[in-house]
């Protein structure tokens, strides 16, 4: 089976995706990490803007680059 389950964070919506094929271990583990999520409203919000005012909009949406970078 598969199963998605959602626990509500500072940063946002912290989700897990498990599907199991009948084993003791998952065949597929997915982490839906919140600051990814939230890097997508980056482009909406710096239109307009000069290139020193993104690193302001960039540290407003208070991401961690670890969870974006994998």
């Amino acid at each position: 089976g598969e199963a998605y389950g959602r626990v509500e964070g500072p940063r946002g919506e912290l989700g897990f995706y498990v599907v199991s094929n009948g084993q003791a271990n998952p065949w597929r583990y997915h982490v839906r990490a919140p600051s990814f999520i939230n890097l997508t409203s980056l482009q909406p919000m710096s239109v307009g803007e000069k290139i020193a005012d993104v690193v302001a909009v960039l540290g407003s949406i208070d991401i961690v680059l670890g969870e974006v970078d994998r």
